[in-house]
């Protein structure tokens, strides 16, 4: 007697096409202000392309070159708000004086399709995100020294003398809390940087091996 065709088990390419896409990981690129996350992060999705990058909500105003949508989504500080009460925000913080917030809708949209996602946030919104998914990929960039960062937040030459020692001061606050971090890249010298970013990413979008990777790198 012949099966039902419900009957005959699927296997090979045919069961892989079937099957659900695993959820998306989630990994979280943190940095002091002038450490240098933002070289790496475009380093890292010019070797990953597939990763979406989830661009930053901000009420801060552009700096020069930044384009609205690619560097960050501006938006009035009342709509910002608004989205706090309507629980727009994955995570959210106030930073230097301005609002940044992640939006919960894209993570979720990503993860429902099985696609990696990639968010540059700081110490306080990683707690957040990680707190809503425990699985996230947690990785802190950091300066050799906080003098080396003084010096690169100098030759930027974007912020005033007082602007430069708050963001010091918040440096050290995130340094200290470096061991929430499953990851810690020292940028002393981009490509090294970039290569163990690449190298660790790599490892945890490995498939069966992800967890092994992600912990042998830790």
């Amino acid at each position: 007697m012949r099966p039902n065709k419900e009957e005959i088990p699927e296997r090979g390419a045919e069961a892989e096409r079937r099957a659900p896409p695993r959820p998306g990981l989630i990994f979280i690129l943190s940095a002091p202000s002038g450490a240098g996350k933002t070289t790496l992060r475009q380093a890292l999705l010019g070797v990953f392309p597939d990763i979406l990058f989830s661009v930053s909500f901000t009420t801060r105003a552009p700096r020069e070159g930044e384009v609205n949508g690619r560097d960050y989504v501006f938006v009035p500080v009342a709509e910002f708000e608004a989205g706090i009460r309507s629980g727009r925000w994955a995570e959210w913080a106030q930073v230097h004086g301005n609002f940044y917030g992640t939006s919960a809708e894209v993570l979720e949209q990503a993860r429902a399709a099985g696609r990696d996602v990639l968010l540059e946030i700081d110490v306080q919104g990683a707690r957040q995100i990680c707190a809503r998914f425990p699985e996230c990929v947690t990785i802190f960039i950091r300066p050799p020294s906080l003098e080396a960062l003084r010096q690169r937040l100098v030759a930027r030459g974007t912020d005033s003398p007082e602007a430069i020692a708050r963001r010091l001061e918040n440096a050290a606050g995130e340094m200290a809390q470096i061991g929430f971090y499953r990851h810690v890249i020292v940028n002393d010298d981009l490509p090294a940087a970039v290569r163990d970013l690449v190298a660790v990413v790599g490892a945890c979008r490995g498939g069966p091996a992800r967890s092994a990777g992600a912990q042998g790198a830790a």
